[in-house]
């Protein structure tokens, strides 16, 4: 049974024709084939390994749902996760430090989807004081006290963490002195720099002892601090999707070698040692992955990603470097579309009727005519028929007694609702422009 918050925060998504942040599992489609795999591969991260996954798949197939899926499903074993998507303006891939400060900005737990940096760092500051009044040799009513020894034990756990990243240990220093005197304008700047933010004041700086901004090779140094400290307070790692990577494609061409030469370093340090505890996932289509704008420019990068995929889709192999996404088709359509019905009526007054008038044929007649509208492609088709599921049947229903959506709904869809992808696919107009 679906909880009213998660169901509400699924169809909310829906509605705004959005991908769900929460309760993925219960709209999860033809990828369950993947779950044991990636379970195991997350128990072999948390026993203090690295790891690394490239997904593919055309436009349509559910990267980003699938990105999300499994978030979600690592922050119930207790993972910490977050969600980069790749952009030559804000968040281009040769640049660490973009990434990593998007990756603070969006990480999260079980207790808090996003926004949990501040509160894993506070969250590892009480795990050391735990273990401090553990021992029984402070008082725990002695505040002085316990800040000494909470201190000296911090000493001890951050010279791991100086001899990669000297600053982080800094500033995690200065911000528990911060906390201690009750100066929250300087724990607040401290903790915003530590997060990789640009413009942090000069006054906040100097408390801590250190000058500048974060920059790419400092990020990667950092990344290795909160590792740590994510170890450090009980969580078995971190899972990182960087989503979109196949927007390198369309960057200049010194910005795309720059990019595909950092994913390179990526991997390799993550097979190296370097970030214990990282579960690192790409995802990018086929284009990406075995075009001549991709990563075939990089001869190393290319070998690395190598998977042949020219066997039977169902004996594709899910501990492969690379997997595949089925696209979505007829049958998948229709399920996905029962279960976003199921979700929707459930523990509502007029759950009967929903059921009834939005049954099983009516969503068949609704996904072949939303696929049809779009070219045929039905890859392209789920965003949008779930949104027009969700807004204009089902609410519709739910909100008039008498509206029954064979008799007073028509389909229409306009370019001014569509995604640049649903255009290109609505744009077909006879069978010879659908590319199969």
């Amino acid at each position: 049974m679906i909880s009213a918050a998660r169901r509400n925060d699924i169809v909310g998504a829906l509605r705004r024709g959005t991908v769900p942040n929460a309760g993925l599992d219960a709209l999860a489609v033809g990828i369950d084939s993947f779950a044991a795999t990636l379970d195991e591969e997350l128990a072999t991260v948390s026993s203090g390994r690295g790891g690394f996954k490239a997904v593919r798949g055309e436009y349509g197939t559910g990267k980003t749902f699938f990105g999300r899926w499994l978030q979600e499903r690592a922050r119930v074993k207790g993972f910490a996760t977050s969600e980069v998507q790749i952009n030559e303006t804000e968040t281009p891939l040769h640049r660490l430090e973009t990434i990593y400060r998007r990756l603070v900005e969006r990480l999260g737990t079980a207790d808090s989807s996003t926004g949990a940096f501040r509160g894993v760092i506070d969250g590892w500051f009480f795990a050391l004081e735990q273990d401090v009044l553990a021992d029984g040799t402070v008082d725990g009513n002695d505040a002085a006290a316990l800040l000494e020894r909470t201190t000296a034990l911090m000493e001890t756990k951050l010279t791991t963490i100086s001899k990669t990243a000297p600053a982080f240990s800094a500033v995690l220093r200065t911000y528990r002195r911060a906390l201690a005197a009750g100066d929250n304008q300087l724990a607040e700047g401290l903790i915003s720099w530590l997060s990789g933010q640009p413009n942090v004041a000069a006054g906040v700086k100097r408390a801590a002892g250190i000058k500048g901004d974060l920059d790419h090779f400092g990020a990667a140094n950092f990344l290795i601090g909160l590792l740590t400290i994510l170890r450090d307070s009980g969580f078995p790692g971190l899972v990182l999707v960087l989503d979109e990577v196949e927007t390198l494609q369309r960057m200049r061409a010194d910005t795309r070698e720059r990019g595909l030469n950092a994913l390179r370093q990526l991997i390799d340090e993550i097979d190296a040692g370097r970030f214990v505890g990282l579960y690192l996932v790409v995802t990018g289509t086929p284009a990406f992955y075995d075009g001549a704008q991709g990563v075939q420019r990089l001869a190393p990068l290319a070998q690395r990603l190598h998977v042949d995929f020219g066997t039977d889709r169902r004996f594709d192999n899910p501990r492969a470097v690379q997997i595949r996404l089925a696209p979505f088709d007829q049958g998948s359509l229709v399920a996905v579309g029962k279960r976003v019905r199921d979700i929707y009526a459930s523990q509502q007054p007029n759950e009967a009727r929903l059921r009834t008038v939005v049954g099983d044929s009516y969503i068949e007649d609704l996904a072949r005519a939303v696929a049809g509208g779009l070219g045929g492609k039905v890859g392209v088709a789920p965003r949008l028929f779930l949104k027009k599921l969700v807004t204009d049947v089902l609410d519709r229903v739910d909100l008039h007694p008498d509206f029954d959506p064979r008799q007073h709904y028509s389909l229409t869809l306009t370019e001014n609702e569509m995604t640049a992808n649903e255009r290109a696919a609505a744009g077909a107009t006879s069978v010879d422009d659908i590319e199969l």
